[in-house]
């Protein structure tokens, strides 16, 4: 039953798959884990994606519609001695099921637990004695140990659509005892979407606010009222939440933009908030191969030595050597030639299939593969002068593709005139 004191969200947390908007990926008629759940066969696994897009909720379904016993624990507040007493109750409870009635065991924010605190669940997932669910917004290659990740499968949970969001709205409308007490015209709602931040708990919390707060029979939800009644000046930095990806974003553009002054303070505001080191490193390093590539090839091994560092000091003093690599990053000449390279090469093998290998650049391990002629015709570059020599390398079909277009700066500039020298007219430099 509900209750008066809990808040919209909570309300309308959906009770079934049915009544469970978006990851049809997932949860829809062909998804993957409805057909898990029908199987009656379900395997520990971790669903990775943003707050607020119904990681929990889809677990309590899970167990719901299986039967199972379900036991859930927050990586918050939860310690070692936490999960040794569930799996205790969860070995107990065992006996009153089958086989593919393994308890459920599902922790919150997994990424938090310590090591140890993952290697307590390993053994219980070993022998089966629970299906194990974990959720997270962090990505689990990095904060998942290996050894626990190897026996998880992992689902991918999307942020939720603008067309999702609505959907919400008009369900909390149609369906809560308590907002049909007010008629609400919903003529407005882009401000209450940009403050959710694709967040369902945020975005049904903060309408229910806006809606009672009137205090009058009929609303009108405009964006004005959506302002004007919430004050997002108030929202402080949350590792989790909207304002987590709202300052990383503004962090990396400032980097991209050549900015230090501005990428140190959005450095500032993260260390400030609590961010965890790790993750600001590891945005650098991406930064350094995605935004300033080969025009400063420097930047990356910066980056990466960063990681290091700030892995191994940790707070306070990584402050300063993430300072040195910001602002090294910021000040850097910038490429995105190597990112628009991969880019290019994927979409062009997903156009053209698998094409085979030319015979010419084929491994020849074998006896019957050379006589096959794999690799025959293979011309070995440095038995030739300058270590280079004019052979094709693309599948047949797609010789004289250009994929890699270095850009203007000193360092491509000078690649672009080497690979002219090589390759003449063959690639357009």
């Amino acid at each position: 039953m509900n209750s008066n004191n809990e808040p919209l969200a909570e309300r309308m947390r959906p009770r079934t798959l049915a009544d469970y908007i978006s990851q049809k990926h997932l949860v829809g008629e062909q998804g993957v884990l409805t057909k898990v759940i029908a199987s009656g066969n379900i395997p520990s696994f971790i669903l990775w994606g943003p707050p607020g897009t119904g990681k929990t909720t889809l677990a309590q379904i899970i167990a719901t519609q299986s039967d199972r016993p379900y036991y859930p624990l927050s990586a918050i507040n939860a310690g070692v001695k936490d999960v040794r007493e569930v799996i205790a109750k969860a070995q107990t409870q065992r006996g009153l099921f089958t086989t593919n009635k393994r308890p459920i065991l599902f922790i919150d924010e997994i990424h938090r637990f310590s090591k140890s605190q993952q290697d307590a669940l390993l053994g219980a997932v070993e022998r089966g004695l629970v299906t194990l669910i974990g959720a997270t917004t962090e990505n689990p290659s990095f904060e998942v140990i290996p050894a626990l990740l190897s026996r998880c499968q992992v689902y991918i949970i999307e942020s939720l659509g603008k067309e999702d969001l609505i959907q919400l709205l008009e369900n909390a409308l149609q369906k809560d005892k308590q907002l049909a007490k007010v008629s609400v015209t919903l003529k407005e709602v882009d401000a209450l979407l940009r403050f959710s931040g694709g967040d369902a708990r945020r975005l049904l919390n903060a309408f229910e606010l806006v809606i009672l707060s009137e205090g009058t029979p009929e609303v009108i939800l405009t964006n004005e009222l959506v302002r004007s009644k919430i004050q997002q000046n108030t929202v402080r930095y949350d590792r989790t939440g909207e304002q987590h990806y709202d300052i990383v974003s503004a962090f990396i553009k400032s980097i991209r933009g050549s900015d230090p002054n501005a990428a140190v303070y959005w450095l500032a505001r993260m260390i400030e908030g609590g961010e965890d080191v790790k993750f600001i490193a590891r945005r650098l390093i991406i930064a350094a191969a995605e935004d300033i590539g080969n025009a400063n090839p420097t930047a990356l091994i910066m980056a990466n030595n960063t990681f290091q560092a700030v892995t191994t000091v940790g707070f306070p003093e990584a402050r300063i050597i993430l300072s040195q690599c910001v602002t090294y990053m910021a000040t850097s000449a910038k490429s995105n030639a190597a990112y628009m390279a991969i880019n290019k090469a994927q979409q062009l093998v997903r156009q053209t299939g698998d094409q085979p290998v030319p015979m010419a650049l084929r491994n020849a391990p074998t006896k019957l593969m050379k006589q096959l002629d794999y690799g025959k015709e293979y011309l070995y570059s440095h038995d030739y002068p300058n270590n280079f020599v004019e052979q094709e390398y693309f599948p047949k079909g797609l010789e004289n593709t250009k994929l890699y277009d270095p850009n203007h700066n000193a360092r491509e500039a000078a690649q672009r005139k080497y690979l002219k020298l090589l390759w003449k007219d063959k690639y357009g430099y």
